[in-house]
């Protein structure tokens, strides 16, 4: 009895640490982790954020600039002593004394002091701030590419888990038939009708397919690994397992192959030619005058704290730079020729991006074409051997013709499932590229 139960504990905790270390995982789950986990997509967004900054800084241009500052001085300095009691309101007739205008007392002086700015007429900001927008908007545009192309990476890596997954278990059922095939080819050695070399052949074989069998495992833990990586989850110690199969046949669907002008990284690189031609007008902006009001209110006594004294100022400046050495023209230049860079980059990109759709769409054809030959080429694969097989056990085939037809069954099979998991690839990078 006790050791009835000693074993159904074991298979308990057996099972129980294989549901831990094995992860479920559906596709439908995938974009939702990953626009929420995925550290690319957050280094985008916070991208977007530093842009969106900037373009906040330029609410300055529209804005007062407000400073409050409170001072207290003690002096001796003639012009200071003067200064501060005539701010005072507190100049008598004997402060006129050359004697004490030239040697003062000890004079102390608390100062309260708000200064407004306010930006009237500032031609080059405009631009500036336009140049700003139009940033932060290709960095938006482009976080949103980002999360398009995490999904399409986040759906591959999927793919290539199902893949690993179905690898594993065509291998798993080859190990099987190779020791069926190992036990049927020892029993007839031992009849006598086969020799010790068959029986080494298709040992080696089935220790050849071990070492595959061990290989695709660890592809499994790869495409878990990487899988992970790009959710940005811990899963130390544990796999992903797909909670759907991959599928052994193809939906072929058709797919607009033009080129999007909507496409999010292409929205993106003209907003950031627009920003560059906000620039290069800004700088050419910067030759125009400038004007600005200022004022001030102000509050002095001698006494810390103290309000005594009060006073204001209001005043407009006009201010134009009519030369500064050729800097302002050195900018212009450099901001011109950032412009028709971002230009030609934006054109060359566009160009290599239709290339991109017109070279994918051919090797989805090819893919598809590659599917129906492969496939058809296991479904023979599978006959052939199931022919050799009949003939082998009434002893009309020689062991390295079964071997040789068990082979090539396993590898059509694969090769089938590589060529299915390459067309399903394609087909939604193609949709990513036109989308």
């Amino acid at each position: 009895m006790n050791k009835q139960l000693l074993t159904t504990g074991f298979l308990f905790l057996s099972i129980f640490g294989f549901s831990q270390d094995t992860l479920t995982i559906s596709k439908s789950d995938l974009k939702q982790k990953v626009s929420e986990k995925n550290l690319q997509i957050k280094i985008a967004d916070k991208n977007y954020q530093s842009a969106k900054a900037d373009y906040r800084q330029s609410n300055a241009l529209f804005l007062p600039n407000i400073n409050v500052s409170y001072t207290g001085i003690v002096t001796t300095n003639p012009l200071m002593a003067f200064g501060s009691k005539l701010n005072q309101e507190i100049l008598t007739q004997s402060d006129f004394n050359p004697a004490l205008l030239n040697d003062p007392k000890t004079t102390q002086n608390f100062a309260t002091k708000i200064e407004i700015q306010q930006p009237l007429l500032n031609v080059d900001g405009i631009f500036g701030r336009q140049a700003a927008k139009a940033k932060m908007e290709a960095f938006q545009l482009q976080t949103q590419r980002t999360q398009e192309y995490l999904e399409l990476e986040v759906s591959k890596a999927y793919m290539q888990l199902q893949l690993a997954y179905k690898a594993v278990s065509v291998l798993e059922k080859a190990e099987s038939t190779a020791k069926a095939n190992l036990k049927l080819v020892d029993n007839y050695f031992k009849q006598g009708l086969l020799q010790k070399t068959d029986v080494l052949n298709v040992q080696v074989r089935v220790n050849d397919i071990s070492n595959q069998l061990q290989y695709a495992k660890s592809n499994v833990q790869n495409a878990s690994d990487y899988l992970a990586f790009l959710l940005n989850e811990d899963i130390q110690g544990k796999t992903f397992k797909p909670s759907e199969e991959l599928e052994n046949t193809i939906k072929v669907e058709a797919i607009n192959t033009q080129l999007s002008e909507n496409r999010k990284d292409i929205q993106a690189l003209d907003k950031s030619s627009e920003a560059y031609k906000k620039m290069m007008v800004m700088s050419k902006m910067n030759f125009l005058p400038r004007l600005n009001a200022f004022g001030s209110y102000e509050l002095y006594d001698s006494q810390f704290l103290g309000t005594a004294a009060k006073g204001y100022l209001v005043g407009a400046q006009l201010s134009w730079n009519v030369f500064d050495g050729y800097k302002s023209f050195g900018k212009y230049d450099k901001a011109k020729a950032d412009f028709q860079k971002a230009s030609f980059e934006t054109e060359q990109y566009k160009k290599q991006s239709q290339l991109e759709v017109s070279k994918t769409n051919r090797q989805l054809k090819d893919a598809e074409n590659k599917v129906g030959l492969l496939q058809m080429a296991f479904e023979q694969s599978q006959e052939a051997y199931r022919i050799r097989q009949n003939r082998f056990t009434q002893g009309l085939e020689k062991t390295t013709d079964l071997l040789t037809a068990e082979t090539q069954m396993i590898q059509k099979e694969l090769e089938h499932l590589q060529a299915v998991f390459e067309y399903n690839f394609t087909q939604q990078y193609l949709q990513f590229l036109t989308q």
